[in-house]
């Protein structure tokens, strides 16, 4: 089994190579690192071209995957670290971190299952040598961590990984349990560990971020956003907390970051509407704009309007709604003054057809409206409570008893009496509406409450809106009638009409002029 595992690993050549940061003779330099993995789920393939003193000396040449084998002779890979002195750690770091990096196929569990367990406590090793954070990292044992977790974690999808689904964001042909039952990773015993030993690297005191910034570049990066659309929810999770420490540790990628993310939601707001990990990184940038200075930059405000608004456009909105909405929220708080903005974008993508979307709508619309102050309210007040009025009439019970539920909140009451002779006469038909015919009754029981407050509020007012009311229905009904009575008389004429029989002459009048027109 151990020959196994060693076969995978790089061996010495016999030809010298010419590295000219070691100063080293000929025999001692290590020959580059040959091919020894598949894709990420593929198996295995063993190294050849091994000289037969390779094989026969192949327990002290396994380690020599980085550094020349003078420096790490004698140091296997499954060496326990407490059996090696500190001077030798870090070159056993490598050298593991060089084993794990043969990928295994775990679609068949009976497959390959000793190498897969010598792999899984091979990783247990390094986490808990990371862990501990007794050493500091140099450069060699970053470039090998960042190789050994691209190995691992950097694949590609199946095709029909994402067919029948909606996931995090998915836009259509899949059904409404898919969220319930998401598809799990078999490899995830593996994966999980790489992106423990990952997260705890990045963590660690003993790595310097201008070090490290060479190898987590911006390619790193962004397969690491790539894998934010697998639909295992444990390694979005993990993806989550390990793209947010690389942002709070490495302040020359916060750009790119943000711009690399932005991409992601242009992308499925504008073309896809697919995507599994739109929640979570809308999770990672709730915190990254709590941390955002006074004023705010215009790219964070462009980011509000074309990113986060349109969000709400999409059907699975559901999905990622609670995330979207803190973002939001955290606009809102930092600048009463978008306020206004956000209102305006909420009715510019009201769901007329989704009740579901609706309801929260109108509670994302509650939230907002409890941080405006009176000069943005004033500005959006007279769309918005036509727009209040029209989900108060729904005939979906839900939509109208939320949108009825607003005046529960005394600051949106505070608001509202102050500009009660603009928004009354937009509710009053509304409400009128409601109590004569809606068939729910609590909406009506709401709906007689709501009138109730604003008798309260100011009667003369009151009466005066709903005199003005009474006026309209009447001209109404009156117009209604005579439309009614021209189309009786219509009827009956065209039931009059004899039917022509034989040859009857026609008069055609002809269209001259209008033609030379």
């Amino acid at each position: 089994m151990l020959k196994q595992i060693f076969s995978k690993l790089p061996r010495k050549s016999s030809d010298s190579s010419d590295s000219p940061k070691t100063p080293r003779s000929s025999s001692n330099r290590s020959s580059p690192r040959s091919s020894s993995t598949s894709s990420a789920h593929g198996t295995p393939k063993s190294s050849s071209g091994a000289s037969a003193s390779g094989r026969s000396n192949a327990t002290k040449k396994t380690s020599s995957a980085v550094f020349p084998a003078s420096l790490v002779a004698g140091i296997e890979p499954l060496v326990p670290f407490n059996d090696v002195p500190s001077s030798e750690k870090m070159n056993l770091f490598v050298s593991k971190l060089s084993l794990c990096c043969v990928t295994f196929d775990f679609t068949d569990p009976s497959k390959n299952s000793i190498e897969k367990g010598v792999k899984r406590q091979t990783l247990v090793e390094l986490v808990d040598f990371v862990g501990a954070g007794t050493m500091k990292f140099n450069e060699p044992a970053i470039h090998a961590l960042c190789k050994m977790c691209s190995a691992n974690l950097f694949r590609v999808f199946p095709p029909n990984y994402r067919s029948n689904m909606i996931g995090g964001g998915g836009g259509g042909g899949g059904g409404e349990n898919d969220d319930d039952e998401p598809t799990f990773d078999p490899a995830w015993p593996h994966l999980q560990l790489v992106y423990d030993l990952l997260l705890k690297f990045i963590h660690s005191s003993g790595v310097d971020a201008k070090v490290a910034k060479k190898y987590m570049d911006h390619s790193f990066i962004l397969k690491l956003l790539e894998l934010f659309d697998s639909e295992d929810p444990r390694e979005r999770e993990c993806l989550k907390t390990i793209l947010h420490r690389i942002y709070g540790k490495f302040m020359v990628h916060r750009p790119f970051i943000r711009k690399s993310i932005n991409n992601i939601f242009y992308r499925f707001v504008t073309e896809t509407e697919r995507h599994n990990g739109i929640a979570e990184l809308l999770e990672i940038f709730g915190s990254i704009i709590s941390g955002f200075a006074l004023p705010l930059k215009e790219e964070h405000k462009i980011f509000l309007w074309r990113v986060l608004i349109p969000l709400h456009k999409p059907k699975s909105v559901g999905a990622y709604f609670q995330q979207l909405s803190y973002c939001i929220m955290q606009f809102v708080e930092k600048e009463p003054k978008l306020a206004s903005v956000v209102v305006k974008g909420l009715l510019k993508y009201w769901p007329l057809t989704n009740s579901q979307k609706e309801v929260m709508f109108l509670g994302e619309l509650e939230e907002i409206l409890e941080a405006v102050n009176m000069l943005e309210f004033q500005k959006v007040m007279v769309p918005l409570f036509w727009r209040i009025g029209c989900c108060i009439n729904s005939a979906h019970f839900q939509v109208a008893e939320r949108a009825l539920f607003l005046w529960n909140n005394d600051h949106i009451v505070n608001l509202i009496g102050h500009n009660r002779h603009v928004i009354l006469p937009i509710i009053l038909p509304t409400l009128e509406r409601n109590a004569q015919s809606h068939w729910n009754p609590a909406v009506v029981n709401l709906t007689l409450n709501v009138r109730k407050i604003f008798m309260e509020m100011d009667d003369e007012l009151f009466i005066s809106c709903h005199a003005h009311f009474k006026e309209e229905e009447a001209k109404v009904t009156v117009t209604a009638t005579k439309r009614k009575q021209i189309w009786e008389r219509l009827e009956d004429a065209a039931a009059n009409v004899q039917p022509m029989a034989g040859r009857t002459a026609v008069l055609v009048t002809p269209l001259t002029s209008s033609i030379a027109c």
